[in-house]
Order: C-alpha cells, then structure tokens, then sequence
C-alpha cells in the first residue's frame, strides 16, 4: 500500500527526502516557531523601556538592549512576525495575478487579449520597482500590513506572468487540453485541471520566490523609513540601528542579530527552491 501511494506521488517522495529541503525546511520553521512563540518568551513590549541601555547579550536580555533600553529580542520577535506576514501576503497575492495573467494571455496566445495582458506587463516591467515602491509608500501617509502588503504584490508579478505564458504556451496545444477543448469545457477548468494542474511545481517554487522577494522589498521600505506607520518590523529595527550609530557605539547586537536572522531565513527558504527543483526535476535528481 505504501510502495503505492509512494510510487503514484514519486516528486512528493524525492521532495521530502531530499536533503537540501530537509535543511531549508527545519530553519525556515524554527524561524516560524521564533516568530509565533517568542512574543511569549519576553516580559517586555517592543516599544518599552526593559533595563539598562547599551546593555549586551545576557540572560536577562538575550539580544541586549539598544540605546533608548528596549530589549532587541523582544524587538526582533515582534518585527519578525510582522515581516513574515508582510511576506505571506503579498507573495500570495503577487504569485496570483502573476498566475491569472500569465494562464490567461498564454491561453488565448497571439489574440489582442494576449497583446494587452502582455502590454500591461511589460509596462511594470521596465518601471523601476524600488523608485515606484518608494512612491507609492511616501504617497500615504497612514500604511498598515495590508497596505504594505499590496504595494509590495503591486511590482512583484510581472515575472511571474511572463514565464507563466510561457509554460502555458507549450500546453495549450497538447492533446489532452484539446480533447477538453472539443468537448466544450469552459476555459476557467480547462485552465486549472490541464494546464495548471500539471504546472503546479514550478507554481510552488515560484511562490517561494516570490515570498522571498516580498520580503526583502518591504525590508528595503523599511529600511528607507516607508514601512508601517504603526507597529515594529526587522527593517524598522535595522534602519533605527543605524539611525543612531549602533555599530560605531559597539552595540553590534542592535543591527547584526536582526539581519543575521533575516539573511538566515532566506537562505533556508534557497535551500527549499533549489531542493525542490531537484526532486521535481528528474534529471537533477540526487542518484
């Protein structure tokens, strides 16, 4: 029964055994269980005076303190959490019109409707995405997670739509969609059980990537004082430490840990792609 299933869903198999997967997944969650259980592990609020500033890592403040007396842990786990959030959405949301798109313009390739979709495209390609972000997020003045979550989605997906099409493109003539075709099944389900059913790997780790992008992008706002207007968030913990000469005064703990711990998790989260693209991909396959 197991030889079964294990033979009927073999990327599944070679995903979850492979070691880079394996890796990149156990830091990835660890980071997770930082960000849901840490909160709870510190006696402090992000934004309140916790002891003596300039204070290095100990056990009563295991990131230190900064230069106001906030504790830097109780800081990084709240600001984590933010920027995994901010992460989520807006690589869900960039991952979805970047699909739709993608689907659609590849569907009804060489028509006008392919010509428009793949226009608009172009267009928020060639805009430079930090300098359009940068305006979108100074434009308003009151920015929340949503907030930030869509401005970040807004330039993140035309990638995404493009290599899409083009996947579509080389299924879109395939017998099995042109069975579906003749036997007059509507577009919308031609689209997902022909065409994006069998694209649903490539999808998966482009939504990793795109989670990654998301992430360092709104850490890019942040760091430039365009993130949220209310609330704490890795960027935000950087930018202060710069703001006010961390490194220069010694306190490496302020502005080190936070980005030691956001480069981690992206790296973890490299490890899962390019896992997953050997297990998914036959022959890259570890022997």
């Amino acid at each position: 029964m197991a030889k079964e299933f294990w033979k009927k869903h073999e990327n599944l198999y070679y995903a979850i055994t492979n070691k880079k997967v394996i890796f990149g997944l156990t830091i990835f969650i660890l980071v997770i269980l930082l960000a849901i259980f840490g909160p709870m592990l510190t006696p402090y609020e992000y934004d309140e005076y916790a002891g003596a500033p300039y204070s290095p890592p100990s056990r009563q403040h295991l990131f230190g303190t900064n230069i106001m007396g906030q504790d830097v842990f109780t800081m990084t786990v709240y600001g984590l959490r933010t920027t995994l959030i901010v992460g989520l959405i807006a690589g869900t949301i960039a991952t979805i019109i970047g699909c739709v798109v993608g689907f659609l313009a590849g569907y009804y390739g060489g028509s006008w409707f392919d010509e428009i979709l793949m226009s608009l495209t172009n267009i928020f390609v060639v805009i430079p995405q930090l300098a359009l972000l940068i305006i979108l997020s100074a434009f308003l003045e009151v920015r929340g997670i949503m907030v930030m979550s869509i401005i970040v989605s807004a330039t993140a997906w035309p990638w995404l739509a493009r290599a899409v099409r083009a996947q579509t493109l080389s299924l879109r003539n395939q017998d099995y969609v042109n069975l579906s075709r003749i036997s007059s099944l509507k577009v919308p389900r031609i689209l997902r059980e022909d065409i994006a059913s069998n694209m649903f790997s490539y999808i998966f780790m482009s939504y990793i990537l795109q989670f990654n992008g998301t992430m360092l992008a709104t850490v890019q706002l942040e760091f430039l004082g365009l993130g949220p207007t209310k609330g704490i968030s890795l960027g935000l913990v950087m930018q202060n430490a710069v703001n006010w000469n961390a490194i220069q005064l010694g306190m490496w703990w302020w502005g080190i840990i936070p980005g030691l711990i956001l480069t981690v998790m992206i790296t973890a989260l490299y490890f899962v792609n390019t896992g997953l693209d050997a297990a998914f991909n036959p022959r890259l396959r570890e022997m």
